[in-house]
């Protein structure tokens, strides 16, 4: 009975990935993290340096999903504009635009060393 349960949360979990995937942004960050994966790859990164990699990604993505949660819930909490949610939604904005910063970030100081090797 409990495996059941389970599985019936992961159905939900993937119903929720599918909508996210509907998301203009949260297409471009899988766009983003397949081209760092394949970047990755031809670079031949090292195990410490796909984990903090990986890591950087599911990090944009988790906030990216947060985001969007967030802004979904002030539009039906409150339809009509109002100031104060669109100051809610500006910050759930910045929260991904400060992580994928910070994701570009570690990608520049673990692929940057690598570019000059390969060029």
């Amino acid at each position: 009975m409990q495996i059941l349960k389970m599985l019936g949360s992961f159905r939900h979990a993937f119903a929720g990935i599918r909508f996210l995937m509907k998301e203009n942004n949260a297409g471009f960050h899988v766009f983003v993290a397949i081209v760092v994966l394949s970047a990755g790859f031809y670079m031949k990164l090292s195990a410490i340096e796909w984990a903090i990699i990986i890591t950087q990604i599911g990090l944009v993505l988790v906030v990216e999903t947060l985001n969007t949660s967030i802004e979904k819930l002030c539009d039906f909490v409150s339809p009509e504009y109002h100031q104060l949610i669109g100051k809610v939604k500006d910050l759930s904005a910045a929260a991904v635009l400060i992580m994928s910063i910070v994701a570009v970030i570690v990608g520049i100081i673990i692929f940057l060393p690598k570019l000059f090797i390969h060029l």
